[in-house]
């Protein structure tokens, strides 16, 4: 395919092309994934997760004027809040980061969630994909930023970073769902306010009585994003991480389960949908909501009564 190749030579506007196409479950997207598939696997792909209000963006921004610096493409994929209007991205993200818009080594693509729970949208997975066979040597996904159940990020990322910042009403407000397990690095981003030195300790406190890890305790930076303070250390800090990932096997694992989870998702998507489209097919559909609205039939039985006429 013509898409392929443009994008493999890094054509801006094929890229684009084909993330829309994604988004829009084109079978000629698809076609193109499985094109694109083995030239993946080159690029480091970080999470950056946290509650609203931390600096997300920003500290994105930094990080990839740092990484700039430093001669690395970057990819960013900036995953917004869904406009009830429109079902698109409300570009909040991509606005605050219009300095990197005329730099060829940076792509930037907005994404809806479109209802997806868990800070990133469904089609995340592929889009990061297409950065990655377009060589992008640094691929940054920040996530929505809705609350504290952001953890999926892990399944997409190599490394996942947890922003928080002082003084936002809980001592450590980012640890409450499970972000402590899934976070390789912490940032205490505006380190400037009262409190910061608190919000690290309590940080250094609460990896101390948590389960020993095996690839280390995560290192824990103070920012202030804004003024740009913190962020080269943060950025060397990143690729410390990944190399200490890389020399003890453990990158390798995140990437099987990072295919494990793509796998998955995929699997359930298609079998689910042509499950579907066959009951929609013959009529057995409506018919079996009609027997469960009138109680002629629960719901669980009716799953499995599917199930068996496919053969499943």
């Amino acid at each position: 395919m013509e898409i392929v190749e443009r994008v493999r030579q890094g054509d801006v506007r094929a890229m684009a092309r084909l993330m829309s196409l994604i988004e829009n479950y084109s079978p000629d997207a698809t076609l193109a994934l499985k094109q694109l598939y083995p030239f993946t696997g080159q690029g480091l792909i970080v999470g950056i997760t946290g509650p609203p209000g931390c600096g997300k963006s920003t500290l994105t921004d930094q990080l990839t004027q740092e990484f700039r610096r430093g001669g690395k493409t970057v990819g960013i994929v900036a995953v917004d809040p869904t406009s009830p209007f429109t079902g698109g991205a409300i570009l909040a993200d991509r606005i605050r980061m219009q300095q990197h818009s005329l730099d060829a080594g940076v792509f930037i693509r907005s994404m809806a969630t479109r209802g997806h729970l868990g800070g990133l949208a469904k089609a995340t997975y592929d889009v990061v994909n297409v950065l990655d066979a377009a060589g992008k040597e640094i691929i940054l996904v920040e996530t929505v930023g809705v609350g504290q159940d952001e953890v999926e990020v892990v399944k997409t990322a190599h490394l996942s970073i947890v922003v928080s910042v002082p003084g936002l009403g809980d001592d450590i407000q980012a640890i409450k769902a499970g972000v402590l397990e899934i976070a390789d690095i912490f940032v205490v981003n505006k380190a400037d306010r009262e409190g910061a030195n608190k919000t690290v300790t309590e940080l250094q406190a609460m990896l101390a009585l948590g389960p020993e890890r095996s690839e280390g305790n995560p290192p824990i930076f103070e920012t202030v994003a804004p003024q740009g303070q913190g962020i080269a250390e943060l950025a060397q800090g990143i690729l410390a991480r990944q190399a200490h990932l890389d020399r003890e096997g453990f990158r390798q694992t995140r990437q099987r389960e990072r295919s494990r989870a793509l796998f998955l998702e995929l699997f359930q998507e298609r079998v689910t949908r042509r499950l579907l489209e066959q009951a929609i097919a013959n009529g057995s559909l409506e018919e079996t909501i009609e027997r469960i609205a009138d109680r002629d039939l629960d719901p669980y039985s009716a799953v499995e009564e599917l199930l068996g006429k496919a053969g499943l």
